[in-house]
């Protein structure tokens, strides 16, 4: 009798919902970007002499909201500490999601977590289960803090070698917190990115460690680490890690070998830094827009490669954008199957459902459907740029990365809204489509004759 009152009141609370949590979470985001444009605009944001108009501000503040990287005006020369504090504070609740701080303030306050918030803390955090949601929060919030503050503690022992502890303690921070969130912001100045540290090994694993990790999702990482002696983890993390362990060796080996001889970018530096470079640039498109050599030099081969990776992305439930690794990965298998004439998808003894084989198909296809579409518009509004620039472009909104073959700082005014309509939807797009794919299932009991097509 009590459970039937308790799941009573559970459905009554979900049809008081008036909007769906995928819908909820792009209006929530959407609220975030134009707050973060408007203090983007103050005065106080602002280097002296320098001005923002509100398109470049909402530009700025979609890229930081989405945890892309991509903008219009170099951050460490035109924002002041407080505008790159804004922006700092956009990209931790964009890359962790503004449910889970929402969450965070309601336990602060001592609130009961309502149903409508848990089922939108698990859209947003990608959760196949309610159960725990809250408990997840917490473990992800304290996770964060870790992660994010031992990264900070070992930049800012690097960069105290080299400037006041002040500023190192604070570059320590804002680039901490932009790397794990994926975000690849940066306040060097002058568009540089990370170029001046292309030999430093700290600076490059650290960065590296804090954007893999934020790659692999925080449900992968809170796994790995809760059964790091048994080793028994589930099938998503094994592929996740596995598939992550296998793009990123690939990925390293190809650019080393595409780049060696290139005395623009990797040719010229000794066979150390050529490794170290190779293995920065062959695991940042996936995640961050971090960059060590200068990418408007790279060969076209290279480009192209950086362009596959991006829209690969990294795990579902992370930071990072793309189609994800994960889905990649299930396309293979489904390639596989077919070649084997198998029925089924299988991976290490487990069968994959069918509805996730469609719900990877129809992700991919978009995603491609998205990218073609917004390359051939930034085509039609930006002349004069190479059509492998714009493409670059679009790929890396759209996987939310930031790399860049130096476009954003011309774009059109046409040309910016693409992109901000490609970063808004590589962010939340694939998410909110997979969702809205199995929200409800339609199981009609007619059957329609079968007539066959050509295929091939």
């Amino acid at each position: 009798m009590f459970q039937n009152k308790s799941q009573n009141k559970q459905l009554k609370q979900i049809n008081q919902i008036r909007f769906s949590p995928p819908q909820m979470l792009s209006l929530g985001f959407l609220i975030m970007i134009v707050v973060g444009a408007l203090l983007l605009m103050l005065p106080i944001s602002l280097r002296p002499g320098k001005s923002l108009s509100f398109l470049n501000a909402l530009f700025e503040a979609t890229s930081a909201v989405c945890v892309t990287g991509l903008v219009v005006t170099d951050t460490g020369t035109t924002f002041t500490v407080f505008g790159q504090t804004v922006l700092l504070l956009l990209i931790q609740v964009g890359g962790l999601g503004f449910m889970t701080f929402g969450i965070l303030v309601a336990m602060l306050l001592g609130k009961k977590i309502s149903l409508s918030n848990r089922l939108m803390a698990q859209s947003a955090m990608n959760q196949f289960n309610l159960s725990g949601i809250v408990k997840l929060v917490k473990l992800v919030l304290v996770m964060t803090l870790v992660i994010e503050g031992a990264g900070a503690l070992l930049l800012t022992i690097t960069w105290a070698r080299e400037m006041p502890l002040g500023w190192a303690i604070y570059y320590g921070i804002f680039h901490s917190i932009s790397s794990f969130n994926n975000a690849g912001f940066d306040i060097m100045g002058d568009y540089a990115s990370m170029t001046a540290y292309v030999g430093s090994w700290p600076v490059n694993l650290v960065l590296s460690f804090l954007y893999i990790l934020g790659g692999l999702g925080f449900t992968v990482i809170l796994e790995v680490v809760q059964k790091i002696r048994k080793w028994r983890w589930s099938l998503h993390t094994r592929i996740v890690m596995g598939a992550t362990l296998l793009l990123n060796l690939v990925a390293s080996v190809l650019f080393f070998l595409l780049e060696r001889h290139n005395p623009l970018t990797l040719g010229s530096l000794p066979l150390g830094d050529q490794i170290l470079a190779s293995y920065f640039q062959g695991t940042v498109p996936r995640t961050a827009g971090f960059n060590t050599v200068d990418l408007t030099q790279m060969n076209s081969d290279s480009v192209l490669l950086m362009m596959g990776l991006m829209f690969i992305g990294g795990s579902s439930g992370s930071t990072a954008g793309g189609i994800k690794i994960t889905t990649f990965f299930l396309l293979l298998l489904v390639v596989w199957t077919f070649i084997k004439q198998r029925e089924d998808v299988t991976i290490l003894r487990k069968r994959i459902p069918k509805d996730l084989v469609f719900r990877a198909l129809a992700i991919s296809m978009i995603g491609i459907g998205l990218v073609f579409t917004g390359s051939f518009l930034l085509e039609v509004t930006e002349k004069g740029l190479p059509l492998m620039n714009l493409a670059f472009e679009a790929v890396s909104a759209f996987g939310t990365v930031g790399l860049t073959l130096g476009v954003t700082p011309n774009l059109s005014e046409w040309g910016k809204i693409i992109i901000m309509l490609l970063m808004f939807v590589g962010r939340l797009g694939p998410l909110t489509i997979a969702l809205a794919l199995t929200r409800s299932k339609h199981d009609s009991k007619l059957k329609y004759p079968e007539e066959k097509i050509l295929i091939g």
